[in-house]
């Protein structure tokens, strides 16, 4: 059984070991999910807990009013645990019942494992696939909640 545990300062070395990024970065990646905004928009970051081990990290994203992503990373030694499966759940009721109505994911084609977990999980795509801002092939997944 997994929890999510909001992002806070106990995470700095664990977000500047795990993201390559300096101090300040993880400093303010912190203080941008604790205020709950980037952008003028939602976003808040959770440390996704096993027995109190955090084993990955998931982000939240606001698009619209009633869009948002969800962003699960677990750290490779943790794959294959159903963590992301947990993790994903939690964080759609957690949107839910901040009134969020559909999920909206973009999913490199070669992720063959996020795929998975997305379709297991309800997401559904039209199978359209163009370049991201990063130059990347994704497809776009969305689930209703």
């Amino acid at each position: 059984m997994i929890a999510l545990q909001p992002i806070s300062v106990e995470f700095t070395e664990l977000l500047m070991s795990k993201y390559e990024m300096s101090i300040d970065d993880a400093k303010r990646l912190i203080t941008q999910s604790e205020t709950e905004q980037l952008n003028n928009k939602y976003f808040k970051m959770f440390a996704v807990l096993n027995n109190e081990m955090c084993v990955g990290i998931v982000s939240l994203y606001e698009h619209s009013a009633s869009v948002v992503s969800i962003g699960p990373d677990v750290f490779k030694e943790y794959r294959n645990c159903g963590y992301a499966t947990e993790a994903m759940k939690t964080a759609m009721n957690i949107v839910k019942t901040k009134g969020y109505k559909i999920v909206c994911q973009q999913i490199r084609t070669n992720n063959a494992a996020s795929i998975q977990l997305h379709t297991k999980l309800g997401f559904e795509t039209d199978n359209y696939t163009f370049l991201n801002k990063n130059k990347n092939e994704v497809k776009i997944y969305l689930k209703v909640l």
